[in-house]
């Protein structure tokens, strides 16, 4: 069947998030180091393992995996929008969390030191605010797919967080006829709600829709439960099992062109 329109995920298929992400964690525990001594990249992996384990400590943590917010993003995201309630419990957690994942990251490599780790608990959203990527090929893509399909952007996360990182790139907007944010709307991918919104506003039937993400777990999963075309893009390389399978597998965004035309 012809396709007449195609989803988009956001982070890490069209924004480069990981980039700005390991590039804020860089930059900060670089200031970090000059200020301790302590070696950089030792700093940014124990941050990153207090973040995950006091992350999931958190009541909110069921609704966060649900919704599609990973901890990093908790570390530089205020979630002040979303009606859901669970907005102001992240809202409330998240100046004590972005806190404390830097200061106990600082003592476990044997820096006690409180006031560091509120400073830079600010200085991370800053760098992270700082950097905004797209890949190379992402308007290249989308310049050629705008006008032949229809075109949404179906992203997992907090909506005022998703709004934030579309703000610093605000040239990627007007390709979309619809953009669906999981915090929005109530729940996140894979759950086949989400897909059977995106259908809906696009006027579509699954079969006429092609779902382009790199996250197996959440993109692909939920593509393939509503029967609609899956597309992994997988720039690194990475080993999947056999458990979830996408309809196809790109390396780059470009080579998606064949297949839905």
């Amino acid at each position: 069947m012809a396709k007449k329109a195609v989803l988009f995920d956001l982070d890490d298929t069209l924004l480069w998030d990981d980039r700005s992400v390991k590039e804020a964690f860089e930059a900060t525990c670089r200031y970090a180091a000059e200020k301790t001594g302590v070696d950089a990249e030792a700093l940014e992996e124990s941050v990153r393992k207090e973040a995950r384990a006091l992350y999931e400590s958190y009541e909110t943590f069921p609704f966060t995996k649900m919704i599609g917010i990973n901890p990093f993003e908790g570390m530089w995201g205020n979630f002040t929008g979303g009606e859901l309630e669970s907005f102001r419990a992240m809202q409330a957690l998240a100046p004590g969390y972005r806190r404390d994942s830097w200061t106990l990251g600082l003592k476990a490599l044997g820096v006690e030191d409180a006031a560091l780790g509120a400073e830079l608990a600010e200085k991370f959203p800053a760098e992270r605010r700082a950097r905004s990527y797209v890949y190379e090929e992402t308007f290249r893509l989308l310049d050629h797919l705008k006008g032949k399909y229809k075109l949404l952007l179906l992203t997992n996360g907090s909506p005022d967080l998703q709004q934030e990182k579309l703000d610093g790139v605000p040239n990627l907007v007007p390709y979309f006829d619809h953009i669906i944010i999981s915090g929005a709307f109530g729940k996140g991918k894979p759950d086949a709600s989400i897909f059977h919104h995106a259908l809906e506003k696009l006027g579509i039937t699954a079969e006429e829709g092609v779902m382009v993400g790199d996250k197996l777990t959440t993109d692909i999963l939920g593509a393939n439960t509503v029967g609609m075309t899956s597309v992994w893009i997988n720039r690194h390389g990475m080993k999947r099992t056999d458990e979830i399978v996408p309809t196809h597998e790109i390396t780059h965004l470009e080579q998606l062109l064949p297949i839905i035309e």
